[in-house]
């Protein structure tokens, strides 16, 4: 049997013309190939490069924020010993309740007490110790003030409240550098600038240099950074402690109210609610919702927690609630799109063996939506986690020196911290400080992100 390459109208050709038609069409075919396989090696290098570009600018951004915020978790510290001298902490032992004296006489006793413990010269201590290190410092008693941090003073205090029985002791104890000083010592300032425009005194940088040269003042990691919170009259113990609880008391509301309602909601959206156009006008709503920009979620908590439940201002239970609201619509769309996912043959199939609609959406289609479900849920998390406009318009913005206990204490979060520390007016020291707690947030928001593939896929079932 034989094969021929010619057509209908190559038959009415002399055999030469015929060929040379052939060889037309054959040289087409082959620079139309030729032209699509050009277009296909374009595009896909066109992909490559806008994939490398991606990365790079990524890279880019990492690598300037490690840049600049490593170093920031290393600060200038002094390891002294402190000796509590019974000469300067002379104060009377912590008062005890006795059986016949009122809480209230109590309390008063204890005031003075803690009043009697502001008035001694902790300071005195540091500096002590400090020529314990180095006695040839003496000369230069009156600068060494200045090189410590002004919160430590406040901190030997405490740890003498907190136990008495140092009174009379020798304890080794790290000392922060202040955070002029430790900006000189980095060199994060221009030592050529003149007197003028410098932040500490000639003295004082001679003085610093020659200690950091005899290694009295080291660089260490800076464990207070997560241990305490901001600080406005010590900026070298500023810490990002209570904007971590805060973001902590936040997230937990988010995961208790917007992923019970949003999975519920999607579930009667998806599985039993009739499709009318009420559920049609629900939808398009939700759509909406969560193009919303999340400043509008800002005010709307203001306006209805804040000013008509009257909740307290910068609490953490408010910011929930808002970024609650804001997460709904995210957590309500992963969920339908999960359970969409779920042939139908399913559904069928457990109808057809005689289970209910219930049954059949709890026992068979939820477990296997599960994973875009948790999914789902974890990234509008981790959306939440890194929010700042909405929480600024509910005074998350105040300044707040102290580590929220409740979800109803006053509280800031970690991107409103950042915010604030950006603009703090020692930019030398804060815009290091500053990159850090972006890294801080930036590995929470990658933990949760990752453990939402690792969710994935754990129980993930192909079918």
């Amino acid at each position: 049997m034989s094969t021929s390459n010619t057509t209908p109208m190559d038959q009415d050709l002399d055999p030469v013309s015929a060929a040379a038609q052939r060889e037309k069409r054959k040289r087409i075919i082959q620079d139309s190939l030729a032209k699509r396989h050009r277009q296909e090696k374009s595009f896909r290098r066109f992909g490559q490069s806008a994939v490398l570009a991606g990365l790079f600018f990524v890279v880019l951004l990492f690598g300037s924020i490690l840049a600049k915020g490593l170093p920031a978790f290393w600060q200038s510290s002094m390891s002294l010993p402190i000796y509590f001298d019974p000469a300067i902490v002379n104060v009377e032992p912590k008062p005890v309740q006795s059986d016949k004296e009122s809480p209230a006489q109590y309390q008063e006793r204890l005031l003075a007490w803690q009043m009697e413990m502001g008035m001694v010269d902790w300071d005195a201590l540091i500096i002590n110790g400090m020529l314990a290190r180095n006695p040839k410092l003496e000369a230069q008693r009156d600068e060494l003030g200045a090189l410590y941090a002004s919160s430590e003073a406040y901190r030997l205090r405490d740890m003498v409240m907190n136990d008495p029985s140092l009174i009379g002791q020798t304890e080794q104890v790290k000392i922060l550098a202040d955070a002029n000083v430790d900006v000189w010592l980095k060199g994060n300032i221009d030592r050529d600038l003149s007197d003028e425009q410098q932040q500490l005194s000639p003295e004082v940088r001679q003085l610093a240099d020659s200690m950091k040269t005899s290694e009295l003042i080291k660089s260490s990691f800076n464990t207070q950074i997560f241990t305490s919170p901001d600080s406005r009259s010590s900026p070298a113990a500023s810490g990002l402690a209570g904007a971590f609880m805060g973001s902590l008391f936040m997230m937990l509301i988010v995961i208790l109210i917007s992923i019970p309602i949003g999975v519920a909601s999607a579930i009667y959206l998806e599985e039993f609610a009739p499709k009318n156009w009420i559920t049609d006008v629900i939808e398009v709503n939700i759509n909406n919702l969560a193009a919303v920009p999340s400043i509008v979620f800002g005010l709307l908590g203001a306006a209805i927690f804040i000013g008509w439940m009257h909740l307290p201002l910068s609490a953490p239970l408010v910011g929930g609630l808002v970024l609650s609201l804001m997460t709904l619509p995210t957590v309500i769309i992963t969920t339908r799109a999960s359970l969409k996912a779920v042939p139908p043959s399913i559904r069928q199939a457990a109808l057809g063996l005689g289970a209910s609609r219930l049954q059949t959406t709890f026992h068979h289609v939820l477990p296997l939506a599960l994973p875009g479900i948790l999914t789902g849920a974890i990234i509008g998390v981790a959306q939440a986690l890194g929010e700042t406009a909405p929480l600024l318009l509910i005074g998350m913005s105040a300044f707040v020196a102290s580590v929220p206990a409740t979800p109803l204490d006053q509280s800031t979060a970690l991107p409103v911290q950042i915010f604030l520390w950006q603009g703090n007016e020692l930019r030398n020291f804060f815009e290091g400080r500053t990159a850090a707690a972006i890294i801080v947030l930036l590995a929470l928001m990658i933990g949760l992100n990752s453990l939402a593939i690792w969710l994935r896929k754990k129980f993930e079932i192909r079918w």
